[in-house]
This record gives C-alpha cells, sequence and structure tokens, in this order.
C-alpha cells in the first residue's frame, strides 16, 4: 500500500515533492491534503495534476484534524523556514513521521523543540539535503573514504551565488532574517551537511565574520546607483536584477494572482529598504578529529558554483563545480560562447566545464577523476534524493540518507556563525545549540521503514 502523505506549504518548493507524487513515485505514494494559509497557492498545485482532484486543501490551522481523520503517515514540510519547528513539532504529536525541507530549523530553542519531540513522540525526522546524491558530491565522498589522500586535515569550501540566484533571496521572504536564520542557516546549511557528510566529523566550535555589503538601500546609495521602483512587476524597461512576475507563468500563478490573498510581495526590490540577511559570510570551523573548515559564500557573483579543496596527510583532493557561467540580461548575448571555449583566457575556459574533480597524492602526477553525469536538478541529486524518500533503500553505504541529526549538524554551524557575527567572539557548538549532536554507530541499511504507522 502507498504511504499516506499531506503537503504544507505549497510555494515554489513544493514542486517537486508534488511532481513526484504525481508521477514517477504514484505507486509508492497518496497526497491525502495540501495546507498552506493562501488558497491561491493551494489550488495552483491541486489543478496542476489530475491525480490530486481528489486532494483535501485547508488551512495550517487543520493539521492535526487531517492527519487523524486521513490516517497520513508522512508530512512533507515546505514552508518558510522560521515556521519549520512548529509544523514538525506538531506533526510528530499528531502521530505522523516528517520529510522538512532544508533547514530544519533556524535558532537553537527552536531545535531543543523539535530533539525533544522526537524523544516523547519516537517519530521520525528526515531532512532532504539533496546536494549528497550529486554524482560529482558522492564522487568527492569515495575519493575520502577510499583513504586515498589519507585522514582529512582541513578543507577550504567557496560557494558564490550569482546575480540572479543570489539576488532572488533579497527579493523574497529570505531578505528578513528573522524568517530564515539569513544565507548561514538558509542556503549554507546545505554546504555545511556537505562538509559534515564528506568528513564523516561533528562542527565544535564557529568563528564568523560578514555582512550585508551589496544588497541594500544603504549599499545602493554609497555607490551613487539611482534607486529601483519598489517592486519589479511593472511596465516599462526593467534594471537586471529586477523581477517581473508575469514573464514567468508559474510564478504569476503562485505569487501575483495569489497575492489578493495574504499580501505577500515576491517581487521587492534587492536595493529597497529592510533587507537584513548578510550577502557576504565567512567562517572558520573546528571539527572533531581536528579537521578545520574555512567557508565563505558571496551572493552577488558574476558566475555561480563553488569550489573545494580537501587536504589530506597523503594528498589533496579539489573538485570545481560551476553551475551557470554567467548571467546574461534577456535580449543581449553571452560574452563568452560556451561553444568558443578555445578562444578565451584559459580560467574563463574552465569556467564552462562544468565540473572537475582532481585528486593529486603525495609526490605523484594529479589525475582528474570521472564524474557520472547527472541529470535534472542539483546535478541530478533530486531525482536520486526522491527515490530514497518514496521508495526507501535497501543499503545506504555513502551514508547519504539524512536523519534529525544530520539535519541539527548542519544549521549548527550557521545558528552558531550567527551568534558569532554578532559578538565577533568564537563560539562553542554544544553551549550554543543545546541539541545532541552524536548518534550511536547507525548501520548501513537506510531507514526503510520511515512513515509507517507508529
Amino acid at each position: 500500500m502507498p504511504t499516506r502523505y499531506a503537503l504544507i506549504g505549497t510555494g515554489h518548493r513544493a514542486q517537486m515533492y508534488l511532481d513526484a507524487i504525481a508521477g514517477p513515485h504514484a505507486a509508492d505514494a497518496e497526497l491525502v491534503a495540501m495546507l498552506d494559509t493562501n488558497p491561491g497557492r493551494r489550488e495552483f498545485h491541486r489543478d496542476r495534476h489530475e491525480a490530486f482532484a481528489g486532494v483535501e486543501l485547508a488551512g495550517p490551522e487543520d493539521l492535526e484534524r487531517i492527519i487523524a481523520e486521513h490516517r497520513i503517515q508522512r508530512v512533507i514540510v515546505t514552508t518558510p523556514d522560521r515556521t519549520h519547528a512548529d509544523f514538525v513539532v506538531r506533526a510528530l504529536e499528531a502521530g505522523a513521521d516528517v520529510v522538512v525541507e532544508k533547514p530544519l530549523t533556524i535558532d537553537a530553542p527552536s531545535a531543543r523543540r523539535i530533539e525533544d519531540a522526537i524523544a516523547r513522540t519516537g517519530g521520525k525526522v528526515l531532512v532532504t539535503f539533496n546536494y549528497r546524491y550529486s554524482p560529482r558530491n558522492t564522487a568527492l565522498k569515495r575519493i575520502i573514504t577510499s583513504g586515498e589522500i589519507g585522514e582529512v586535515v582541513s578543507v577550504t569550501f567557496e560557494w558564490v551565488l550569482d546575480t540572479q540566484h543570489g539576488a532572488d533571496y533579497f527579493r523574497r521572504w529570505h531578505r528578513d532574517k528573522t524568517n530564515s536564520g539569513g544565507l548561514f542557516v538558509h542556503k549554507a546549511s546545505h554546504h555545511f551537511d556537505l562538509v559534515n557528510w564528506w568528513t564523516d566529523a561533528v562542527p565544535e566550535r564557529v568563528y564568523a565574520r560578514g555582512g550585508l555589503r551589496f544588497y541594500g538601500q544603504d549599499n545602493a546609495a554609497a555607490r551613487g546607483q539611482e534607486p529601483l521602483p519598489a517592486r519589479g512587476t511593472h511596465d516599462g524597461p526593467h534594471d537586471p536584477f529586477e523581477l517581473d512576475l508575469r514573464e514567468d507563468e508559474r510564478l504569476r500563478a503562485l505569487y501575483l494572482d495569489a497575492e489578493q490573498h495574504d499580501g505577500y510581495q515576491r517581487d521587492q526590490s534587492v536595493f529597497g529598504p529592510g533587507i537584513t540577511t548578510e550577502d557576504n559570510l565567512t567562517a572558520i570551523v573546528d571539527y572533531t578529529g581536528g579537521v578545520v573548515l574555512t567557508y565563505a559564500l558571496n551572493a552577488h557573483s558574476p558566475w555561480e558554483g563553488y569550489r573545494v579543496a580537501v587536504n589530506g596527510t597523503a594528498g589533496r583532493a579539489e573538485l570545481e563545480v560551476v553551475e551557470r557561467a554567467e548571467v546574461v540580461p534577456a535580449g543581449e548575448e553571452s560574452v563568452l560562447d560556451p561553444s568558443a571555449v578555445a578562444d578565451t583566457t584559459a580560467a574563463a575556459g574552465a569556467r564552462h566545464r562544468g565540473e572537475r574533480l582532481v585528486v593529486q597524492k603525495h609526490f605523484e602526477a594529479a589525475r582528474e577523476v570521472e564524474i557520472p553525469a547527472g541529470e535534472g536538478g542539483h546535478g541530478g541529486g533530486d531525482a536520486l534524493l526522491l527515490s530514497d524518500i518514496f521508495e526507501g533503500v535497501a543499503e545506504d553505504p555513502l551514508g547519504r540518507t539524512s536523519d534529525h541529526i544530520d539535519g541539527f549538524r548542519a544549521i549548527a554551524v550557521g545558528i552558531c556563525g550567527n551568534v558569532s557575527l554578532e559578538t565577533g567572539q568564537a563560539v562553542d557548538v554544544d553551549d550554543c545549540l543545546g541539541v545532541d549532536l552524536i548518534r550511536p554507530q547507525r548501520s548501513q541499511a537506510a531507514p526503510a521503514a520511515l512513515g509507517a504507522a507508529r
């Protein structure tokens, strides 16, 4: 029998799960209800798939009733980050297990609430870290676990968000740090989870620096930049930093047409007032076993991707991933043509390779590791993640499935990093977060029974 699901939070991120339930995992999952404060968004997703015609639409206040009346086994939480803890705890207490988008939550008190609810109910929580499933990240994990570069001693990790993706965090609800914990928690929890997973280590101490350096009203004024309209949806010419919701049918339906119900504006100016989320962040993190991470995030880069270097006692592994080589305004031609790499500089040409993993042991020549091709979102990771969520998996030798402990470890660096930003001091994770980050040795079997009735 398929597992019975309810989904709460019908914004953009819900689509990945709903398409999976209506499509490749229709035999594994039955969607019974969709909950959201905004009826327009609920109806949009219901109407996209014939299979959802009979799905109940309700508000978040009906969560416990729906779990009880419909014998819901699992609740998928895709709401704004600041609400995750409330819905996770409510679902667990009502008798359902939970699949929750990263980040698990945004601050220490709510993390402790989730830990208490899991201990009290015996429920299970799966946090979706799809980057673990990307072939390129899996390839690096295999190199590290093989011992080829010896024991890991340090990691340097730079992630750059471009002026399309990065800017988007500053025009929607993420622009207010109280909604998401800032990019240290919302976005970088992906990155810290990768380091935790690659190294099999636990963060212990964080020192962070950063701030709002590019976006926001004050930064634009300091550069002598002309103010943009308060919203990107307007007639007339548009700046490259503006988003016109009318130009995308899905965004128009989910947000512009649904705005009448709650007033939420998805297209605010990235150079307007009220932005409190930092766009430049750095951290030094001490891990168990002596591993040290040096991390940097920039949210206004001309290209998007990441560079990782893992230093071991026997050598070094380097991974470079270019997810988008440049952002070019509509109607303009790219300055760098990917088909003409030979005519560019070596540095620019390298950006069009997409991804590259190089391993070099001491006193040996470097070798490039072939990365299997992946299709779909997050480098092919989304499809593999969804398979594990909805079908379960008998074996998990790389430990890709992630539970609440992984979720806590991923947010630990960002939450403590935020405290470090405020105090200017290094922060001990145990003192800051106050939840248990150490799990008993788990078997290689994945939690295939997640979602079974309790």
